[in-house]
């Protein structure tokens, strides 16, 4: 199995390691629920070197972009980032990602651990018709989050760049802990924070650094098991389990990220059909109301009749409650719509609430 260069480290720490899509990562350090807790309260630092990095650069780089997602890469600049797609012609997921500008004509896709290398082929046999170069650098690059409403007042102690005028999405590039690196504030857990890439052969010094300076902060290494419970309290989506290749993005409440106006790219008419002759069914979530906890692929009913299956589920350390994300046919969407969830042979009551399930008050 790969391993991050921070894996020593980690170990060091008592990480407990689980197979990953091919990686040797931690999925806890202390335990779950603590570490999810100083997260949501205070401050958590991950090891995400695992996701993929593609450079995408020439002069058509920004058409190639533009013709690849659904957002509008147009709107960046060499300081700003973008949540986006890959989509197929049908308006599905190849992945979700991020976009970096890095330049006018380099711009860096961020990708899922699981998808790389699909996403690199997917990616290049699409090329043809542009004059762009593209380049997998994943193995070049570490990445770390740090998260939590503590996250600002550490990372400030460890760099010169000046985080309080950095808004969402907004990045920079400079030093951390004295090694070269990208800082942009982003993040996967609903709380502020910051995502820092490095190309350094000596990630361990911002790694140590910000373990370091974080102790009188609370801050704690965190593991795949609190980064997953987070994200689905905050209702962000998990590719392989709330979007894939059968999903559309406009089907997984991501429509706001769809700029139609802004020209052809691959999916524009099918999601305009859909846009315009309205969903069939749409992602929603729900909470159990009687004993159990739902996990993804249990079946889900309405009126006694199987109408889905959970796609993310898990007991909601911060809320103190089982919720999960399901797509359901649209006439059954509605807040507070009843429905069962199947749990070890048994139905269990729940019903559809708001999203997202958590939503930070700072």
């Amino acid at each position: 199995m790969k391993t991050t260069k921070l894996y020593s480290s980690q170990k060091k720490l008592g990480a407990k390691m689980i197979e990953f899509f091919g990686w040797e990562m931690p999925v806890e350090f202390s335990g779950i629920i603590e570490e999810h807790m100083a997260v949501r309260t205070k401050a958590g630092l991950f090891d995400v070197s695992h996701m993929g990095e593609i450079l995408i650069s020439g002069k058509q780089a920004l058409d190639f972009v533009q013709y690849l997602t659904p957002n509008n890469a147009a709107r960046l600049t060499p300081d700003k980032a973008q949540y986006t797609a890959l989509t197929t012609p049908k308006g599905t997921f190849i992945d979700d990602m991020l976009v970096y500008c890095l330049d006018e004509d380099k711009y860096l896709c961020v990708v899922n651990a699981a998808n790389s290398d699909k996403d690199y082929e997917w990616i290049l046999s699409h090329k043809s018709d542009f004059d762009v170069s593209v380049e997998n650098q994943s193995d070049s690059y570490t990445q770390l989050a740090l998260q939590g409403r503590e996250a600002e007042a550490i990372l400030q102690s460890l760099t010169g760049i000046n985080l309080e005028g950095m808004k969402t999405f907004k990045t920079a590039r400079g030093s951390v802990a004295g090694v070269g690196a990208l800082v942009s504030r982003t993040g996967y857990t609903g709380e502020d924070g910051f995502e820092i890439y490095t190309q350094s052969e000596n990630p361990e010094k911002i790694w140590d650094a910000l373990l370091e300076e974080g102790k009188t902060r609370g801050l704690l290494p965190i593991g795949l098991g609190a980064r997953d419970t987070l994200r689905l309290e905050a209702t962000l989506m998990l590719y392989g389990n709330d979007i894939d290749e059968t999903t559309t993005v406009l089907e997984a409440g991501l429509g706001w990220l769809v700029k139609f106006k802004k020209g052809d790219f691959l999916g524009r008419e099918v999601l305009l059909k859909q846009k315009e002759e309205g969903l069939r069914r749409k992602i929603v979530g729900f909470e159990i109301l009687g004993r159990g906890i739902a996990r993804p692929h249990y079946s889900v009913f309405i009126n006694g009749e199987k109408v889905s299956e959970v796609n993310s589920g898990s007991y909601s350390p911060y809320l103190k409650k089982s919720i999960g994300l399901t797509y359901l046919p649209i006439e059954h969407t509605e807040e507070g719509t009843e429905l069962d969830v199947e749990i070890r042979g048994h139905l269990v009551k729940a019903k559809v609430i708001a999203l997202p399930f958590y939503k930070r008050d700072y």
